[in-house]
């Protein structure tokens, strides 16, 4: 079904006047929540890009009914820089009430000439409805929460999810346009510390979508004064141990301990991390490595080690010092072509 063949009947994103909602890249968080309330989603996947654009082939938004008033929908994520999320939204409106899939043509060649890209280019998108009992549904989750990848595969009718990797997105039938979308485990930082400038880097995490574990060894009985997915006061090592790791784990020593943070570092070598740090003067460096390498660290592992993390150039007052090390994290933990 293309954009033309129905017309979307009017729905307003709720918060559109300001859309912070583009802030969520993945959807699977509000996806999760939209289940347990037992409420229908609409998925909205970009499949594919000509020219220019603000996000690549593989974006995606989410819809679910907002519950104060039948006229709006509460989104997650972005497309286009509000050239046509509204647009998408009241189509998404449609697919959540009759449930048939849209197909949708933005920009060059398409035929809804009242809208057009201000990047010149063309977007084309899947929109198709979840329901609550989703089997694919409910698996995406699982693997989620098992921290494994999979594939979602949906022609907009019928779906299924399959473990494994690939490409980002593939369309394994151009014609019917049926996808497979990976989706990796959530990205995740684990800092361990607890003066202002680890707290800055564990927040700035947060507010960044990153699933984010303080650990603060014999800490406060009291959690962090702001949001974060876990606060653990053990041992380093032994959270590490206890949460698994990945190479979509980073961790971040900041206790300024070396019995915490070499103990924790050198745990997340070991397991695989995808980005590993501590935090310290310049000077310690070679005692530190020295120490690590009479642990049983390998020459491999310890040229893995971010000393002195985070980009140049910045200040060291805490929020600098975040801002670099969380963008030195994102680059790390982004390989190219990994993420829309």
């Amino acid at each position: 079904m293309t954009h033309t063949e129905i017309a979307a009947p009017f729905a307003e994103i709720a918060d559109a006047d300001w859309p912070t909602f583009g802030w969520s890249d993945d959807i699977r968080p509000a996806l999760a929540r939209a289940l347990e309330a037992g409420q229908p989603a609409v998925l909205a996947t970009l499949y594919k890009v000509e020219g220019s654009a603000p996000r690549g082939a593989g974006s995606q938004m989410l819809f679910t009914p907002e519950d104060t008033d039948t006229a709006r929908i509460a989104a997650t994520g972005y497309f286009s820089g509000d050239c046509i999320e509204g647009d998408v939204a009241s189509h998404a409106a449609a697919v959540m009430a009759d449930g048939g899939p849209r197909r949708l043509h933005y920009g060059m060649g398409s035929p809804w000439i009242d809208i057009r890209l201000r990047c010149g280019g063309a977007l084309y998108i899947l929109v198709e409805r979840i329901d609550p009992a989703c089997p694919a549904a409910r698996s995406l989750l699982d693997h989620a929460r098992a921290r494994t990848s999979c594939r979602w595969i949906s022609d907009g009718t019928t779906r299924r999810v399959e473990p494994g990797g690939g490409a980002l997105l593939d369309r394994e039938d151009a014609d019917a346009v049926c996808l497979a979308r990976r989706y990796d485990p959530p990205r995740r930082l684990i800092v361990s510390g607890g003066d202002p400038g680890a707290l800055a880097v564990a927040r700035l995490a947060a507010l960044s979508q990153f699933e984010t574990i303080l650990v603060r060894p014999d800490g406060p009985a009291s959690p962090p004064p702001f949001p974060v997915s876990q606060y653990r006061r053990e041992d380093p090592a032994r959270a590490l141990e206890d949460l698994g790791l990945d190479r979509w784990t980073a961790y971040l020593g900041a206790t300024h301990e070396d019995h915490h943070d070499l103990g924790g570092c050198l745990a997340a070598l070991r397991g695989e991390t995808g980005y590993v740090a501590m935090i310290g003067a310049r000077s310690r460096a070679p005692a530190r490595l020295a120490a690590l390498k009479a642990a049983g660290a390998s020459a491999d592992e310890l040229a893995r080690l971010h000393l002195s993390p985070g980009i140049s150039g910045l200040g060291k007052a805490p929020w600098e010092v975040a801002t670099g090390i969380i963008a030195e994290i994102m680059q790390a933990l982004n390989p190219a072509g990994e993420r829309a």
